[in-house]
């Protein structure tokens, strides 16, 4: 994927709170945390403000090739362009396939967010940051609490953390989408987001991995039809990874299901 260009990765190590941070503390330099979209972090401007002017910039620069040789635009809406959490992070060895990944809404904003809307419902308790029990990257669902079959997810605390945890990633991509429809609407151009197919544990209830990943998926709900509903709302193709997969070439540890997923989605 594309670094971050370096004068944004100097504001980051002004304030580090402005990129994705785990439990344990470890931030992720891949992308800026959607929990400061709105906060002038950078100089002056906020996140989705410099998002907008990067796309204004590149229409204007190619403005002789949109809607002829340039029929599609892919819209970036978080790491590797997908729109997601970067809870499984291959670059540095953190994670390994297939473990389930983690949370990542401990930066300052992320947990500011958190516990104003754990007082809104008078659970206060509840916003002192993500789930104890979820375990680490490499880890697998019934090694957890939280993941496991009848796990923490299926509480009244795990549905309200992950209608917290998914809910922000759904604006994040609706503040995007917004700016991006605005900036290319008479481009003649087509635009698209992309979604990561995150198949592994999909065979197990909680779907630990999709979870980490913002995606809330479960036996019991639904995690790609408000996702592919804010799409259609902005006439945006829904680009989806792992179409090409199949069932028996999966390791049967992992719990994969590429096809079941492709099924759903």
């Amino acid at each position: 994927s594309v670094p971050l260009p370096p004068w944004v990765v100097e504001e980051i190590s002004k304030n580090p709170d402005i990129v994705y941070t785990d439990r344990s503390g470890r931030r992720n330099p891949e992308y800026i945390s959607l929990g400061c979209d709105s906060v002038p972090v950078l100089r002056g401007r906020t996140p989705i403000q410099v998002y907008a002017d990067y796309m204004r910039s590149f229409r204007d620069r190619f403005s002789d090739y949109l809607g002829s040789v340039i029929s599609e635009i892919q819209v970036g809406m978080g790491p590797c362009g997908e729109l997601r959490y970067p809870s499984y992070p291959e670059s540095n060895g953190t994670w390994r396939f297939p473990g389930i990944g983690e949370f990542q809404c401990y930066d300052k904003y992320m947990k500011a967010s958190l516990a104003a809307a754990a007082e809104a419902i008078g659970k206060k308790e509840w916003g002192g940051g993500g789930p104890h029990d979820s375990g680490q990257y490499n880890q697998f669902p019934e090694d957890t609490g939280f993941f496991k079959k009848d796990g923490t997810w299926n509480s009244e605390y795990g549905q309200f953390f992950m209608g917290w945890y998914s809910g922000k990633l759904l604006e994040h991509g609706e503040r995007i989408l917004v700016s991006a429809k605005e900036i290319f609407q008479s481009s003649g151009v087509k635009l698209s987001g992309k979604i990561a197919g995150i198949h592994w544990h999909y065979r197990s209830r909680s779907h630990a991995a999709e979870l980490t990943a913002g995606y809330y998926n479960t036996r019991h709900n639904d995690g790609y039809l408000p996702i592919a509903k804010m799409f259609a709302n902005h006439d945006v193709v829904f680009n989806f990874t792992c179409m090409e997969m199949k069932d028996r070439e999966q390791p049967d540890h992992a719990n994969c299901s590429p096809e079941g997923l492709v099924h759903q989605v």
